[in-house]
């Protein structure tokens, strides 16, 4: 077996194919290289899924007598000495992806900087490049690709239709958009204009520009040294993938999993299942805590300690939105004088089922049991959990009959919020009545609201069973037979390691060898029977994201499908009082605007849209 040192027309093939492994990856390379040349307009147009493209920026250009050292492999003016590799600041090395390009195209670059008295060019015709030559043309930079992969079959019969290369295509443009708010962009296909985004001192207003969406809101946080800034949606704007989380770390677009499932988790109980929000996230860390040169196309990082940006993304979301910012255009309008009102439905529930006749228990649903809001008081930490928790215990689950004569009452406003979400208030609405024994109508200045009746009381119940536990306000169960659990090895030691704040929940282990625990104590609300899964679930959620938020899952996945068991149902009467009282109750809970699940608790109809359905506006 001989060994030889390969031809450089070969060498240049396989670069290409790492670093160019399709169009989108080779349109990615050349706007980082504008923008790294301090272009602030750039325009781009391609056909034929990207195999023309032509990429022309308003840069720094470069100098006539180095245009064709651009087109020469490993050539760079970013990088100096090794120390560079892990300080880098900017995208890529500017003739490092146009060496490889130029090796599998017919290729053009002509470029003009400030001290120049003219553009040059140069041409490369699949890796054999021309003389430098003069030609017109104003400061900055324009490179022509045509034929991309003409001289390499093999490479070309691997791509996909145009259609498919070009969406490719739109994605990557769309996150160097996105994370470069200060550059013009204009996009074209087939010399139409497809995209334009003017520059913009707001990252919020590219986003939103980019992904088509009005409304998203702002939240920031930093941790460990890290920041980040997350452009998000509220969770009525949703779509049915992951694809419209965008990962963006030192501004590079990413496909990261830890940010990702941090963005996922901090939507918990706000999606149903399927759905995803439209977020954009822009982590910035210390050069040190990431390596950014694991992949050819630089589309994946790895970072030092992926546990920091978890817990930096999840802690920056999660209370921006246990605030409910979206709730504050739909509370917030004032409601006029009963005078004014132009549409008047009779205050009594309308009975659309009347043959339906439901009895409870005593107490339940006693009009004379509905009382003003009281001020919210801490219970103190020794005091066993709420009448709340001590029916659920005594009914134990075995009855939804049962569950569902719970004494909407008894869940009494005592959440820390108050405050946060006195601005936005569901008790300002005016009760009309009840629809279908299943939906509050209600009314303000300028729409019907219908307010699932279910959806909304077991967001009141979720948030007090979860503001109780999160107090410490439970009662635990010593087992008299400790219950042993088999595990995998990996399991027991991510909860060993985890003992005191697992205990915290009312959780007591012990290790029963290398491949069990066992349970010596729990909270009283939860059951035996359903511990071992419980826990297998928290062992595997440690192991990938770590630390209380993992525990928090559990538990509200739990106490969510308590929730949904003890509450008012559709098809049961509620009265006048009732339906007012479970209205202020939602007050309490920012997040009572959809139910644990993710199921939306209202649905909007403004008066304009009903006095156009009638034609009394055009």
């Amino acid at each position: 077996m001989n060994i030889e040192v390969l031809p450089q027309d070969l060498v240049n093939q396989i670069a290409a194919g790492e670093v160019v492994e399709r169009p989108a990856h080779m349109v990615k390379e050349l706007v980082e290289n504008s923008i790294d040349a301090g272009a602030c307009e750039i325009e781009i147009d391609y056909e034929q899924g990207g195999r023309y493209l032509k990429v022309t920026d308003n840069g720094k250009g470069i100098q006539a007598d180095q245009i064709a050292l651009a087109l020469a492999r490993h050539a760079t003016s970013k990088i100096h000495k090794i120390d560079d590799l892990w300080q880098l600041g900017s995208f890529g090395f500017r003739g490092e992806a146009l060496a490889s390009i130029a090796a599998v195209s017919d290729f053009k670059i002509i470029s003009k900087n400030e001290q120049a008295d003219s553009a040059h060019y140069v041409k490369s015709e699949f890796g054999q490049v021309s003389k430098l030559e003069p030609c017109g043309g104003s400061v900055g930079t324009t490179i022509i690709i045509k034929d991309l992969f003409d001289n390499v079959p093999a490479r070309l019969k691997f791509l996909k239709t145009d259609a498919s290369e070009s969406s490719q295509i739109k994605l990557a443009l769309k996150a160097m958009a996105m994370s470069h708010p200060e550059v013009t962009f204009r996009v074209k296909s087939k010399g139409e204009l497809i995209y334009y985004w003017a520059k913009t001192d707001s990252r919020l207003k590219r986003v939103e520009a980019v992904l088509e969406q009005e409304g998203l809101f702002v939240a920031k946080g930093e941790h460990e040294g890290s920041t980040v800034e997350i452009i998000y949606s509220s969770p009525n704007k949703t779509v049915r993938s992951r694809r419209q989380i965008w990962s963006f770390v030192q501004n590079r677009w990413v496909q990261d999993k830890t940010m990702s499932a941090a963005t996922v988790d901090a939507y918990r109980s706000l999606l149903m299942h399927g759905e995803y929000p439209y977020v954009a996230l822009f982590v910035n860390t210390p050069t040190e805590e990431i390596d950014v040169n694991i992949h050819p196309t630089k589309s994946e990082v790895k970072f030092r300690n992926s546990s920091n940006i978890y817990k930096l993304v999840y802690r920056a979301l999660r209370p921006e939105l246990e605030t409910a910012p979206w709730l504050k255009p739909l509370l917030s309008d004032s409601l006029p004088s009963e005078s004014d009102y132009s549409l008047k439905l009779t205050a009594e529930p309308v009975k659309m089922k009347s043959e339906v006749n439901l009895s409870f228990s005593e107490g339940s649903f006693n009009k004379t049991q509905f009382k003003q809001k009281q001020p919210y008081k801490k219970p103190e930490q020794s005091q066993p959990m709420n009448n709340t928790i001590d029916q659920l215990q005594k009914l134990s689950m075995n009855s939804d009959d049962s569950m569902s004569k719970l004494n909407l009452k008894e869940l009494t406003p005592s959440h820390a919020l108050v405050e946060q979400v006195s601005q936005n208030k569901w008790s300002d609405l005016q009760v009309l009545g009840q629809a279908d024994l299943t939906y509050i109508v209600t009314q303000k200045d300028n729409a019907i609201i219908l307010v699932d009746q279910h959806a909304a009381h077991e967001r009141v119940m979720y948030e007090q069973l979860m503001h109780n536990f999160e107090s410490q306000n439970f009662d635990i169960q010593n087992l008299l037979i400790p219950e042993v659990i088999s595990m995998t090895e990996s399991q027991v030691n991510i909860l060993l390691e985890n003992e005191s704040e697992i205990k915290d929940l009312g959780i007591e282990i012990d290790a029963m060898g290398p491949d069990s625990i066992a349970i010596r104590s729990l909270p009283s609300v939860v059951k035996e029977r359903s511990i071992k899964k419980a826990l297998e679930k928290m062992a595997d959620e440690l192991m990938n994201k770590g630390g209380s938020v993992a525990l928090k899952t559990i538990i509200g996945d739990i106490f969510a499908t308590m929730a949904c068991h003890s509450v008012v149902r559709a098809g049961q009467a509620m009265s006048f009082e009732e339906m007012k009282s479970l209205l202020v109750q939602m007050d309490e809970f920012p997040l009572s605007s959809f139910c644990p699940h993710g199921r939306p608790v209202f649905v909007e109809y403004s008066f304009a849209k009903i006095e156009k359905d009638f034609g009394r506006i055009v």
